[in-house]
């Protein structure tokens, strides 16, 4: 990629999208593209279409997605498939028609089987049956990359596909019922620390920003105290969901996005081929190949916050896959490595979750 090339950014208002157009504005190239979904609805192929004709973008970042944690995952199973094969199909097809120099293409690494051996390497893709609660999800970032090798092999496009690990930083989604692990259990420790020393100005202003169910700020004290309780947020504990015994890996967004731009800048689609004849699993793991457990996770939090009351777990909620720690391995050989460990983002994290609660 030229400095001055014309690079557009699916998704740059999200987690993952905005610490790539951020990496790449401080290192220097200056011609970013991004349209909010309210701008271009990426599920529309015909503006999808549109857009690629007018703007005529030479480089694609493909962050946009759907996406939530356990819950959501769960509960808006045709919403997680349906919405996301839109979204990518549209992007993939159109980088294709307009010759699009290079793609990359971000999945997640929930594409694994739910038993896969661990580390995980690319090669445990669709070797074993999914983890329930995502699958749809996962069927569709597996679909995405498969179009991104498709398109390679019969019309020798030039698109790549990463798989990061679970991502926090800034931008991300601190909704109570649709973010993932990390981001909602900042939120709820924090909003108990608020509740355990009766600070309802910080409450307040959490719910202002955030409204969890159309419940704000603004409604008397004991309508909050009842929906946080609904989300397992009290005075005195936070419940979350699960044993609190899965072992799950953390990536800071903003190396996830360093991670991008390298490969962007360096890999092309035949430096990850590693064999003649069938070509598969071309993706590349991002992560850090650490992991921690949920209950230890949650320790950290509780310390960072400064919240003294109890964590407890129900483990009749599900805990989803018990580890998922990725193999590294091929990342590292082509030349990165990450840089942020777990113990200081989450000091980054929960600071810029206070710092922009205005």
């Amino acid at each position: 990629m030229e400095k001055n090339s014309k690079i557009y950014i699916a998704g740059h208002k999200g987690l993952v999208g905005s610490a790539i157009w951020k990496k790449l504005s401080k290192t220097g190239y200056s011609n970013l593209v991004g349209k909010t979904s309210n701008e271009l609805d990426l599920m529309d192929g015909a503006a999808t279409a549109a857009f690629f004709e007018e703007e005529k973008p030479e480089y694609v970042f493909l962050a946009a997605a759907y996406v939530g944690g356990i819950m959501a995952n769960n509960k808006y199973r045709a919403d997680f498939i349906y919405r996301n094969l839109q979204i990518q199909q549209n992007i993939i097809y159109q980088s294709y028609k307009h010759d699009i120099k290079k793609l990359l293409f971000l999945g997640s690494t929930c594409i694994y089987p739910k038993n896969a051996h661990q580390p995980i390497s690319e090669n445990e893709l669709l070797t074993d049956i999914l983890e329930y609660t995502n699958e749809p999800y996962a069927i569709a970032k597996i679909a995405g990359i498969k179009l991104c090798e498709s398109f390679n092999i019969q019309y020798g496009t030039n698109f790549i596909s990463v798989m990061p690990t679970n991502l926090y930083g800034p931008n991300d989604n601190f909704d109570l019922e649709k973010s993932h692990v990390l981001p909602a259990m900042i939120r709820k420790i924090h909003l108990a620390h608020s509740l355990m020393n009766d600070d309802w100005e910080s409450v307040h202003k959490d719910l202002n920003k955030r409204p969890v169910e159309e419940i704000s700020g603004s409604d008397n004290n004991e309508k909050i105290e009842s929906i946080l309780s609904k989300y397992g947020i009290y005075k005195d504990r936070v419940e979350l969901w699960g044993t609190g015994k899965p072992m799950r890996e953390f990536l800071w967004s903003e190396d996830m996005a360093d991670a991008c731009v390298f490969l962007m800048q360096n890999i092309n689609f035949n430096d990850v081929i590693e064999c003649v004849g069938e070509i598969r699993n071309t993706h590349i793991n991002i992560g850090t190949g650490k992991d921690i457990t949920i209950q230890n996770l949650s320790d950290l939090i509780a310390k960072e916050v400064g919240f003294v009351g109890n964590i407890l777990f129900d483990s009749s909620k599900p805990d989803g896959t018990m580890r998922k720690l990725v193999d590294v391995s091929k990342l590292n050989s082509l030349g990165w490595k990450h840089n942020i460990e777990i113990e200081n983002g989450i000091k980054e994290i929960y600071n810029w979750y206070i710092n922009n609660l205005i």
